[in-house]
């Protein structure tokens, strides 16, 4: 159930009215619904205006007060979404000038029980646009609650502001050629940021169809050659027809009593937008360069001095930017060197292991060789005592004994007596008895005929093969 003390709160706030029974009243005659309330008494209350310039209005204060250096420097556009207008009065007759008139909006937007309470002076027709009415539809307050609790259209990328721009800059075109003021297609609070970012002025026209001296002063004045580029040369300019949402809260929040309607702004400090110069009635397109010569003239100090602060800001960020990048590259390169010692390092210490790895393989090889030789030999002893045992004891001459010579590679002779009876494998025996061969593989051969003592031959004798009475014997080693 919607809280009709809140909507209740919330209209008194933004109208500025205290008597709670006027307040039910006006919103139970819209059903209410809140913004439906605002519109008609905003609109029944713009429409007693007569003079923007009348000095009794809450919303017009003395500003002559205020230096040109505090009017545009720190302003973000939703700090000027949520501030008004204050006005300084222009004297009617007198020279073209800055006439410093600070126009506040409606209202602020803080975060409550509604997330809407009134700050501001004064009551216009932006309250029924806008934020205000993008806040009150997400409530539920808006044209929804008429619609059998219908949900609300979604927000799209092209906004109800920029779409109205969109349509009057291509009606303006129509109507009146292409030799115009270059008018943005986006709402006024883009457009007065797009001036501020270029450090331009933001020239305003509102356009009033119904008006008769409206075609007049488009056709001779607002869309003469000369005319029209100076403003595209020195201004961000924005035009809105009063017949718009956007058009017509911008007249009554810049109070337009009559028209053609147009005027200079440009975002000031303190969440404010300073109204520069307005120009009411039709002109001639010497009256209008005129006045828009002064104020550029006038204000030129702010804008040069905003550009350079901007220039300023920017080469303080591009040397922090410089700065931090040559910061980073420098502890990159020193991050790359400790890297590339660690890994040198540890490198060093992988060749350091290896090395030693490899020597103690060496060792360990060394030491396995040394010991299988060892064992080799020792083997090798063993089978020279088995076989010289093996032998017995040599013969004495006689007729059944044979006399051996065994001639050896490096040309050492042995000489032994064998029974005639032996066989060829009691030489071999007496062979691998002696120290006199590391070969393991041989054979005996006999010269004169040559004849080779192996294998088929060992179980045969002495006197057999025709070694008796003696015998000359060549170790042969097999390769």
């Amino acid at each position: 159930m919607v809280d009709y003390n809140d909507k209740l709160a919330c209209f008194q706030a933004i109208t500025g009215l205290e008597d709670q029974d006027l307040c039910t009243e006006i919103l139970a005659a819209h059903g209410w619904d809140l913004e439906l309330a605002i519109t008609a008494f905003t609109g029944s209350t713009s429409s007693d205006s007569t003079n923007p310039n009348v000095s009794s209005r809450d919303n017009i204060v003395e500003g002559n007060e205020r230096s040109n250096s505090d009017s545009w420097h720190g302003v973000e556009q939703s700090e000027l979404n949520r501030t008004g207008t204050e006005t300084v009065p222009r004297i009617a007759g007198a020279p073209p000038g800055i006439a410093w008139k600070l126009i506040t909006l409606p209202f602020s937007i803080i975060s409550g029980s509604l997330g809407l309470i009134s700050g501001a002076i004064g009551i216009g027709m932006w309250v029924a646009g806008g934020v205000l009415s993008h806040s009150i539809n997400l409530l539920g307050w808006g044209s929804s609650s008429r619609n059998n609790g219908e949900s609300s259209t979604p927000l799209v990328s092209l906004s109800p502001a920029a779409s109205e721009a969109l349509d009057f800059v291509a009606n303006f075109e129509r109507d009146f050629g292409n030799i115009r003021p270059n008018f943005v297609t986006e709402g006024f609070m883009d457009a007065l940021q797009r001036s501020r970012q270029q450090f331009k002025l933001l020239f305003v026209y509102l356009h009033s169809p119904d008006h008769p001296d409206t075609p007049l002063f488009c056709e001779r004045s607002l869309c003469s050659e000369v005319l029209s580029a100076f403003i595209n040369e020195n201004f961000v300019s924005w035009g809105g027809s009063i017949r718009a949402s956007e058009g017509f809260k911008m007249s009554n929040s810049l109070k337009a009593s009559r028209f053609p309607f147009c005027a200079v702004v440009m975002a000031a400090t303190n969440q404010r937008i300073a109204l520069l110069q307005q120009i009411e009635g039709p002109k001639t397109p010497e009256e209008m360069l005129t006045v828009l010569q002064s104020v550029i003239e006038e204000s030129a100090p702010v804008l040069v001095t905003a550009r350079v602060d901007a220039e300023e800001r920017r080469n303080n960020i591009r040397l922090r930017e410089e700065q931090d990048a040559a910061y980073r590259a420098a502890l990159e390169a020193d991050q790359a060197r400790e890297r590339q010692r660690k890994e040198e390092q540890e490198r060093l210490e992988r060749e350091a292991a290896e090395a030693e790895r490899k020597l103690k393989e060496e060792e360990e090889a060394r030491e396995r060789a040394s010991r299988e030789a060892a064992e080799k030999e020792a083997a090798l002893a063993r089978r020279r005592q088995e076989k010289a045992m093996s032998l017995g004891t040599e013969p004495e001459k006689g007729p059944n004994v044979t006399q051996v010579l065994v001639r050896f590679p490096t040309g050492e002779r042995k000489e032994r007596r064998f029974y005639s009876t032996a066989t060829i494998q009691t030489l071999y025996d007496y062979v691998d008895s002696l120290d006199c061969l590391n070969a393991e593989k041989y054979s005996l051969v006999s010269n004169f005929p040559r004849v080779v003592y192996g294998a088929e031959k060992l179980a045969l004798s002495l006197k057999e093969v025709g070694l008796h009475p003696q015998a000359s014997l060549f170790v042969e080693v097999e390769s």
